[in-house]
């Protein structure tokens, strides 16, 4: 987990960028599923820890995720967040709004993979605030 960009608005509020990253780029990668379920999860979750989330994003390169929060950097709380947002994940039984009518492309996921992702990155947690390895 790294700070990919702070932007200072013109009023005054402040959006943090992190690069919430699963796989070692162009080694490795999420397949679509579980990127796709792990947003949808992701989304719904978080609303039980923080009400600063504005994006929860996969990186077209299938290898992690964008978060953009309100507010200063805060890589520890942000880790913190992501951390129960995670157990959350692991929780569930169904993906949320993985339905023709709340999705795109409801037919498109896979809690399954998601939650094994999720497994993945717990599974690291103490190396999520080291930037290179």
């Amino acid at each position: 987990m790294r700070i990919a960009d702070v932007k200072h608005l013109p009023k005054g509020d402040t959006l943090t960028k992190y690069d919430v990253r699963f796989c070692q780029p162009n080694k490795a990668h999420l397949e679509m599923p579980a990127v796709h379920s792990v947003e949808h999860s992701f989304a719904e979750c978080v609303r039980n820890h923080s009400d600063a989330v504005i994006d929860f994003g996969p990186m077209g390169c299938q290898t992690g995720f964008y978060l953009i929060m309100a507010g200063e950097p805060d890589v520890p709380a942000t880790c913190e967040l992501v951390e129960a947002t995670f157990n959350d994940i692991l929780e569930l039984d169904a993906v949320p709004a993985a339905n023709e009518t709340q999705c795109g492309w409801g037919a498109h996921h896979s809690l399954e993979a998601a939650q094994d992702a999720v497994r993945g990155m717990l599974a690291h947690r103490s190396e999520w605030e080291q930037v290179m390895a």
